[in-house]
């Protein structure tokens, strides 16, 4: 099975080595993962492109729309339709890996696709320029 790691991903980032935790429930957790939930939702509707446009602009500016379009389709479009997704955990940190430091919140979803019963999506949203929680990188286990 392939793997998709975009973005922050492409610069070696994993979800470990997270290292400020913020108490479990905390504010900026809550909005990662609401930001994380609603942009799952334009992938699990095949909307790749707007997916795109909706990531944050560190996102954007590593990796190109048709590259993103082409890569998450080959990934996603083999496992079929997502059944069930539950978060397992969200972690607030301030730094990852490779990364520039920012506001960031890793969130592992246990998934059930048609085509693959267990699966682990890694999302990372981070605070964008405007103070908003976006999409900065995305990983399939």
């Amino acid at each position: 099975m392939r793997s998709i790691f975009i973005t922050i991903g492409l610069l070696g980032i994993v979800a470990m080595g997270c290292t400020t935790k913020e108490k479990p429930g905390g504010a900026a957790a809550d909005e990662g993962i609401a930001a994380s939930n609603s942009w799952l939702e334009v992938v699990d509707a095949k909307r790749y492109g707007d997916s795109w446009e909706q990531a944050c602009a560190y996102f954007r500016d590593l990796v190109p729309k048709e590259q993103w379009e082409r890569q998450v389709a080959g990934v996603r479009g083999p496992l079929g339709p997502v059944l069930s997704r539950e978060v397992a955990s969200a972690e607030y940190t301030t730094k990852l890996p490779g990364a520039p430091d920012g506001e960031y919140v890793v969130i592992q979803y246990r998934t059930k696709f048609q085509d693959k019963a267990d699966a682990i999506e890694t999302v990372t949203p981070m605070r964008d320029q405007d103070g908003v929680f976006r999409v900065s990188g995305y990983y399939i286990r």
